[in-house]
């Protein structure tokens, strides 16, 4: 016969209550303009409990912050591993009718759930630590899949450096606009940001100014690795 394992039960008290705090975070954090300023009686009395009932959840403020940052570094992980599975074909199926990435708007919508306390946690009063782990988190997940395609002719040292740059940039790019989308209100629906968000990964220099730059980058790359050849021959 075969066994049934039976689903642990959901302590929703326990559930209400970090809820009730996490709330009550980003309201003091709002308030103060400061997280650092945010003390366990503030956010305790928004929460309408108890000191005693806030420290058995957690340590003090930085840990119940640190517990909010886990868990959605780890979340959104999984979410960003599935976006980096897209194809460039794919991509160009969609934008070719101005469609988000596959995976995208599912990332926009965790964070819209809980958009006053990201906004909150990741605005100019909150954690400037959150942020760049969301940058490390996302190259860490993507990396090794973005090298993919490229030979080792391409990969030269010089064209290594110019795709760890550009990676880099994306990345903080990304996150920054989910940051401004988040810290100004989270106006625009997930499906437009979604959209909005994949479209500006092609934008050209000059594009919004209807004069488009064409650019070559392996040629870019090739005459940086002639000129860093040249200073160390000079040197």
């Amino acid at each position: 016969m075969e066994q049934v394992l039976e689903t642990p039960r959901v302590d929703r008290r326990t559930a209400r209550t970090r809820k009730a705090l996490r709330d009550a975070l980003a309201d003091e954090i709002l308030a103060t303009g400061d997280l650092s300023q945010v003390t366990v009686t503030a956010v305790a009395d928004r929460a309408g409990i108890t000191r005693r009932t806030f420290y058995s959840h957690y340590k003090d403020i930085p840990a119940l912050v640190r517990s909010i940052e886990d868990e959605a570094v780890a979340d959104l992980s999984e979410l960003v591993r599935s976006i980096s599975g897209v194809t460039l074909d794919e991509l160009e199926r969609e934008l070719g009718h101005f469609g988000p990435c596959p995976g995208s708007e599912e990332v926009l919508a965790y964070f819209k759930r809980d958009a006053r306390l990201f906004g909150a946690l990741l605005g100019e009063g909150g954690d400037p630590a959150f942020a760049e782990r969301l940058k490390d988190m996302v190259r860490n997940v993507v990396q090794r899949r973005a090298h993919e395609g490229f030979t080792p002719i391409q990969m030269s040292p010089v064209a290594e450096s110019v795709f760890d740059y550009y990676l880099t940039f994306v990345i903080s790019a990304e996150v920054g606009v989910v940051v401004r989308w988040l810290t100004t209100g989270a106006r625009e629906p997930v499906e437009v940001m979604a959209r909005m968000m994949t479209a500006l990964l092609f934008v050209r220099p000059g594009d919004l100014y209807g004069r488009p730059i064409n650019f070559d980058v392996p040629a870019m790359a090739a005459c940086a690795a002639g000129l860093e050849k040249e200073l160390k021959n000079v040197s």
